[in-house]
């Protein structure tokens, strides 16, 4: 098999289950975005690998389970709105149950540490600078995704959850923050 098709060419880009859209439709833009933040977000994990400290720590486990939700939604965000019942929870559709869960890892981390109150300045460390960038990725894509998320769709909840958990874990790689008051 080769990795080129040459049907793209023409602008168009196959969906789950069949449809061809435009590569520029709400639907392609948004789960390009969400592609960037995964790879944002194994760039984090792979400098948390690198780094023995943190490679103790359950944050590479943690950042590799996100990294699978998101070929989840972006499952869901590829699958054409007369198809979404084709959709199975958990596997290409984004569950209630997953953002509850990011939740849960918020809430785990943020015993770990004391929170900044204020707004801090990136960059204490790599990993934390890394997991900012991660951060700023999700949330451009949580924009993005508005037009292309179906009505009642968890998409937009996960993502707004899941920068929340990539700020709090950067915080927690910091250690110490730096507050933007004390520049």
């Amino acid at each position: 098999m080769k990795v080129y098709t040459r049907k793209g060419d023409d602008g168009t880009t196959g969906l789950l289950y069949g449809d061809r859209v435009r590569k520029d439709a709400p639907g392609p833009a948004a789960y390009g975005a969400v592609d960037e933040g995964q790879a944002a977000i194994g760039l984090a994990r792979a400098e948390v690998a690198a780094d023995p400290a943190a490679a103790a720590t359950d944050l590479g486990e943690r950042l590799l389970a996100v990294e699978k939700d998101l070929w989840v939604l972006m499952a869901e965000l590829a699958t054409a709105p007369a198809k979404r019942e084709r959709l199975e929870p958990g596997a290409s559709l984004v569950t209630t149950q997953m953002v509850e869960q990011l939740e849960r890892s918020i809430d785990e981390v943020s015993e770990r540490f004391e929170p900044p109150t204020e707004f801090v300045a990136p960059g204490e460390t790599r990993i934390a600078a890394l997991l900012d960038v991660a951060r700023t990725v999700i949330r451009r894509a949580e924009r993005d995704c508005l037009p292309a998320a179906a009505d009642g769709s968890q998409v937009v909840p996960y993502l707004n959850r899941l920068s929340d958990l990539l700020w709090t874990l950067a915080r927690w790689q910091e250690g110490q923050s730096r507050a933007v008051r004390t520049i």
